[in-house]
């Protein structure tokens, strides 16, 4: 099924000229004269972003001018602000965007809106695909998009972990998948202890989120996503303005999920194993403390430093149970630290391997899908900072150095049977509209993730 945003074909559209602004004379060149002197009246010059209606000769609208910059580099999805800037209609490329199915997909993720409790005048512009463009793999990435966009914009008190649940199964079900889900002490049984420490103080209980699908004996990947629904810090609480959008604390949850979606949906050749520690870190009574020492599913014993670092601690339990399946590759997604924001603000999540040639395909392709990340060391010597003197490890570090690299030295020592892991330390959140990202929740990651994958799995 197409996205609403794309039409396959159409008997007559409004055609849409890119321009840049080294190559506007050439294209005033040949407009129709009273076209060009619209176009010049109204300052259009071909200026990156900036657009003209043109009229006919009867007043209605004929085309279409978008200023876009030039060179390769350019970001494809600039064309995406003309799905929310342009009247409604049906409109086409005049020629096809140096990359025409990025262009198509930047305008179906700039349709997106969140109209859960407040809803919006309905555009309806709707863009002929080029030729050679697939649009039902474009609609199906769009659709897990927009579907983790609205989990992660999606308030805590309309989406505790028992709505993470919730959407995995509907996800589950779509695609034929099992899922299994243990919850509240039913983890202290299944060997999952910190899952369990970690929500035991919410009113809604902690949960493993466990879904499987692809034939047997295919290459296993396993996705793990972080899951916190609300995290007030615990009782090592976040001030107010912290806590603002902590909403977003399951954004990996989101990522993971979104990814899945696209993998079943595309029929990928590969077993999937999707694991979702879904808990809220809440205050109350039975609240896990500061200096408490609790038992990993690995064995090892952590020292809690600060109950604020809550989301290693139910990764490191849900990479535990994928590791011990010795999977071809792990994953897993996290809104983690506030030192990765530091070092490289809230567009460029940073990613960690120890596999050279896993990083370099994951630079490649998110360079050629426009899913922006950067490779940070898993630098050992600073493991040290993470030394406990009464267990294995604190799930903190002495100092406030290297934050976003000590957690994910933290995460690398529950997988340890694995071929090859991957971790992302996303912030999940448009602080401000692009074109394509629209302010709010996002699934930063998944889509190269994807790219990757369907190069080494692609389906039949």
């Amino acid at each position: 099924m197409l996205h609403p945003a794309f039409v396959s074909s159409a008997d007559a559209s409004i055609p849409i000229r890119l321009v840049t602004k080294e190559g506007w004379d050439a294209v005033a060149a040949e407009l129709p004269p009273g076209a060009r002197r619209y176009a010049e009246a109204t300052g259009f010059d071909g200026k990156p972003g900036s657009l003209a209606l043109l009229p006919g000769p009867e007043g209605e609208l004929a085309g279409v001018l978008f200023g876009v910059e030039p060179g390769e580099e350019a970001d494809p999805f600039e064309v995406a602000k003309l799905a929310t800037s342009l009247p409604d209609g049906v409109y086409g490329f005049a020629e096809p965007p140096r990359d025409p199915a990025l262009a198509c997909l930047g305008f179906a993720l700039g349709t997106y809106r969140f109209e859960r409790y407040r809803e919006t005048p309905a555009k309806e512009v709707r863009l002929v695909l080029p030729e050679g463009v697939d649009g039902e793999e474009l609609s199906r990435i769009a659709a897990a998009v927009a579907m983790g966009r609205d989990l992660v914009n999606t308030p805590a008190n309309d989406l505790g972990p028992d709505g993470i649940e919730e959407a995995a199964r509907r996800v589950a079900e779509r695609h034929g998948a099992e899922i299994r889900v243990t919850v509240g002490d039913d983890l202290l049984d299944a060997n999952l202890p910190m899952i369990h420490a970690v929500g035991r103080a919410a009113d809604r209980a902690p949960r493993l989120i466990d879904l499987t699908w692809g034939e047997e004996g295919a290459p296993l990947v396993a996705l793990v996503g972080k899951g916190v629904a609300f995290d007030t810090g615990g009782l090592d609480i976040k001030p107010s303005s912290a806590m603002l959008l902590m909403k977003k604390d399951m954004g990996g949850a989101a990522a993971a999920l979104a990814l899945a979606d696209m993998i079943m949906g595309a029929r990928l050749k590969l077993r999937l194993r999707l694991l979702i520690p879904a808990v809220e870190n809440a205050i109350s009574g039975s609240s896990f403390r500061p200096g408490d020492v609790l038992r990993s599913r690995k064995g090892l014993t952590v020292e809690i430093g600060n109950t604020d670092a809550e989301g290693r601690l139910i990764l490191a339990d849900a990479l535990a149970l994928a590791d011990e399946d010795a999977p071809e590759l792990v994953v897993d997604f996290a809104t983690l630290t506030g030192a990765a924001r530091v070092a490289l603000g809230p567009e460029l999540p940073p990613f960690y391997t120890k596999d050279d040639a896993l990083a370099d395909a994951v630079a490649r392709h998110a360079r050629e899908v426009r899913d922006p990340v950067w490779r940070l060391p898993l630098w050992v010597p600073y493991g040290k900072m993470l030394a406990s003197k009464i267990a294995d490890t604190n799930n903190v570090s002495s100092g406030g150095f290297a934050g976003s690299i000590t957690a994910a030295l933290f995460l690398a020592r529950f997988v340890t049977n694995a071929k090859a892991s991957l971790h992302f330390d996303i912030y999940g959140w448009n602080p401000a509209a692009k074109p394509g990202r629209p302010e709010g929740g996002d699934v930063q990651a998944a889509r190269l993730v994807y790219a990757l994958l369907k190069e080494r799995y692609p389906a039949e």
